[in-house]
């Protein structure tokens, strides 16, 4: 598992709540380590983790859990014929259910977690009702609201939460986690001037959505297999990770090589 850098500070406030048997929301932009946090933090505590990805077309079956229909048809319903979901397999066993971008779940589906939120329990169909061992928690993340296909929490569901707000770190510390998490070896002023250009997508007038660190990460691979040349391998990368405001009127090539400019990245010799 890869070291967390930084993060001193929301590592110590996550491991509070959850010793202090707290349920937590975790915000903050694409990319900015909130599910590395938590499997950290898990690890530390020593509680199984039992991921969820939001999903408008998730259901509430599969986050409790369902019969084996065959099973069923042949011998009724019977507890040992139970396929635990990752909610109730987290009750089961004083583990954490971590739910990456909770404000993508159907409203149904986040409903179900208000008992088990308040009472830790869940009421299952045909099995009973299921109690929570101690342990257990809720960690879920969200992106801000602004995002593209977000949706705001009920009043109900964030008052059960606490809250712990990750934004993107220092210029350093992102060097740092490039360095981590390159598969080559890149030099250091390639790693310098990946994240530069990253990070300057982050305030451009003409990007709704900038960068994480996760494509200067993708930048300085490709770019180190490219004789150093970070401008092409930001073109690669960035498409898919940049929102424009306006992409019929700026071209994104262009948008690339203003901001190339700005931070200093210069074609290799």
């Amino acid at each position: 598992m890869s070291l967390i850098v930084g993060r001193a500070s929301e590592t110590e406030a996550l491991h509070a709540c959850l010793a202090a048997g707290r349920h937590v929301l975790l915000e903050g932009p694409v990319g900015v380590g909130k599910t590395a946090l938590a499997r950290a933090v898990c690890g530390v505590l020593d509680r199984p983790l039992f991921r969820v990805d939001g999903d408008g077309r998730y259901t509430e079956g599969k986050l409790v859990g369902y019969f084996d229909p065959p099973a069923v048809l042949r011998a009724g319903y019977q507890p040992e014929f139970f396929v635990a979901g990752p909610l109730v397999a987290a009750m089961q066993s004083g583990g954490v259910l971590f739910i990456n971008e909770l404000n993508r779940m159907p409203e149904g589906v986040q409903n179900v977690l208000l008992p088990a939120l308040d009472e830790g329990r869940a009421q299952v169909p045909s099995l009973g009702e299921v109690v929570a061992l101690p342990g257990f928690a809720v960690v879920s993340t969200q992106n801000p609201s602004e995002f593209v296909a977000t949706g705001a929490l009920s009043e109900a569901l964030l008052d059960r939460f606490e809250l712990v707000v990750l934004d993107y770190q220092s210029e350093e510390e992102e060097r740092r986690i490039v360095l981590q998490e390159c598969r080559g070896a890149p030099s250091a002023e390639l790693v310098a001037a990946s994240v530069a250009l990253v990070r300057a997508t982050r305030h451009d007038p003409r990007i709704r959505r900038g960068a994480s660190v996760r494509a200067a990460v993708a930048i300085a691979d490709i770019a180190a297999r490219l004789g150093g040349d970070v401008l092409r391998a930001a073109r690669l990368a960035l498409p898919t990770r940049i929102e424009l405001l306006d992409a019929s009127a700026t071209p994104i090539d262009r948008v690339l090589d203003d901001l190339a400019k700005k931070a200093g990245v210069a074609a290799p010799a």
